[in-house]
């Protein structure tokens, strides 16, 4: 089973809950339906008109950073030494 990556803004760390929406706008070429939608549930595209958002702004601190920045990923190092240290014990 993956690892489910925490999400935050890699600025100010502030973290989307489920009720966190964001508007798609014409900010950007071939968007600006309108649609409000939580934007980490479709991994950036707009479910309206199927824009891909590969910017997303940070509703607490307003600034923008690349969408796949917010995905913090849990580090495999500690569990991959937690096997090692395992591995030593029942020797």
């Amino acid at each position: 089973m993956e690892p489910q990556p925490l999400i935050y803004c890699p600025l100010c760390k502030w973290e989307p809950n489920g009720n966190s929406l964001w508007c798609c706008a014409p900010s950007e070429p071939g968007a600006g339906c309108f649609t409000r939608w939580n934007t980490f549930w479709t991994a950036g595209c707009c479910p309206g008109c199927g824009h891909f958002w590969a910017i997303t702004q940070c509703l607490s601190c307003k600034q923008k950073s690349p969408h796949e920045a917010w995905y913090h990923y849990p580090s495999d190092e500690g569990r991959e030494r937690s096997k090692e240290e395992e591995l030593e014990i029942s020797r």
